[in-house]
């Protein structure tokens, strides 16, 4: 059970280097201001999700198996102690390793992301700023009350003409 629990963890590992990949596209794309290209990269990141999914059920099985063998119950089922339910040294050793890695990679992908979310926001406030800057104001559309200096003595006409 445990070595299914390995190999899960090295999938999710797997799984979120593959989307840190994709996180970091995003971010150039963003900067590039691609829409397209961010389009495909959210669709790649939905694949990867659903991935991700499939192997976190998959390992949340293996490790509910392990503590219904081990007679614990699976609240207490933390890595430190699942990590002590395992007998074979070396399988503990690659589980321990899968498992800082993963904490690493999920850090890192956190923070990615956290940008990501940043260069969106000032992109959204970029447009709405030029937005604002292109629309007509009132006073340029003559819409407010004339002052004395905007209306002339002349008429439309040339009378003399």
């Amino acid at each position: 059970m445990s070595h299914i629990i390995t190999q899960s963890l090295e999938q999710l590992v797997k799984i979120h280097e593959d989307l840190l990949a994709v996180s970091k596209e995003k971010t150039r794309t963003v900067k590039e201001g691609s829409i397209d290209h961010l389009q495909s990269l959210l669709i790649r990141e939905r694949k990867l999700i659903r991935l991700l999914e499939q192997a976190e059920s998959k390992r949340q099985i293996a490790v509910e198996a392990l503590c219904k063998a081990n007679h614990m119950a699976v609240e207490d089922a933390t890595i430190t102690n699942i990590l002590q339910q395992v007998k074979n040294e070396a399988e503990q050793v690659k589980m321990e390793n899968a498992a800082i890695k993963l904490t690493a990679v999920i850090t890192k992908l956190k923070q990615q992301e956290q940008l990501n979310q940043v260069l969106i926001s000032q992109s959204m406030q970029f447009v709405q700023i030029s937005l604002e800057l292109m629309s007509p104001t009132l006073k340029s559309m003559n819409y407010g009350v004339k002052s004395e200096a905007d209306t002339s003595s002349r008429s439309v006409f040339d009378s003399k003409a």
